[in-house]
């Protein structure tokens, strides 16, 4: 049996990915921050990520693919983990050796999933159609009334902080089951396991933020 088709080697790699979606995660927040700060930042941040054919050609397949890929093998992982715990009196015994985060990834996943899918609809699909299929003329000053647009229905910014605040819970798990499957276990793990808890609610609280700020001061 290969080390990828084993259970371990599923876990290895469902964390790597996962620590290369927490990159793009990082990088988008901080783009998304701008907007609070300037428009004029933000549309020039948006427009170099819109056009740099490296982003365009390169980034976002392998970041389409990471996605794909990091949501396919927790859902083989959840059905792996099910199927070894027929009996149901030891799933209920176990529950009380496990959080409630841990029980539960794979609904907060299935949100976040969700979320990814209205996300593209929201912005990908539009700037696909914009650049691809009209072949409109460049407009670098667009992206920030676009995202100030989006931001307008209160249903829509409801939906996306929900999401977000998900999407903390799954990361607050997520990083340490990623640690454990990785083996990490230092001098240095302590403070990797506070920079890691900082960032799993760091980062979705101020995206959720951003919503709010635009959806109130737009």
């Amino acid at each position: 049996m290969s080390f990828i088709s084993s259970s371990i080697g599923k876990k290895v790699a469902m964390s790597l990915s996962a620590f290369f979606l927490i990159s793009f995660l990082l990088l988008h927040v901080a783009i998304n921050l701008l907007s609070v700060v300037s428009a004029e930042m933000y549309n020039e941040a948006s427009h170099f990520m819109g056009t740099n054919p490296v982003v365009q050609f390169i980034m976002q397949p392998i970041l389409i693919l990471g996605v794909l890929f990091h949501f396919i093998m927790g859902f083989v992982l959840e059905f792996q983990n099910k199927s070894a715990r027929p009996v149901k009196y030891e799933m209920k015994n176990n529950q009380g050796n496990s959080s409630w985060l841990s029980r539960n990834m794979i609904y907060s996943g299935l949100v976040i999933l969700a979320f990814l899918g209205l996300h593209f609809y929201d912005f990908w699909i539009p700037e696909i159609q914009y650049k691809y299929i009209a072949f409109e003329a460049p407009d670098e000053h667009r992206y920030f009334a676009e995202l100030v647009h989006k931001f307008e229905n209160p249903l829509r910014v409801g939906f996306y902080a929900v999401s977000f605040i998900l999407l903390m819970m799954h990361l607050l798990h997520g990083f340490q089951s990623a640690f454990q499957s990785l083996g990490v276990n230092n001098k240095f793990t302590p403070g990797i396991k506070k920079t890691a808890w900082a960032f799993s609610v760091v980062v979705p609280l101020a995206f959720v933020f951003i919503a709010l700020f635009h959806h109130f001061n737009h």
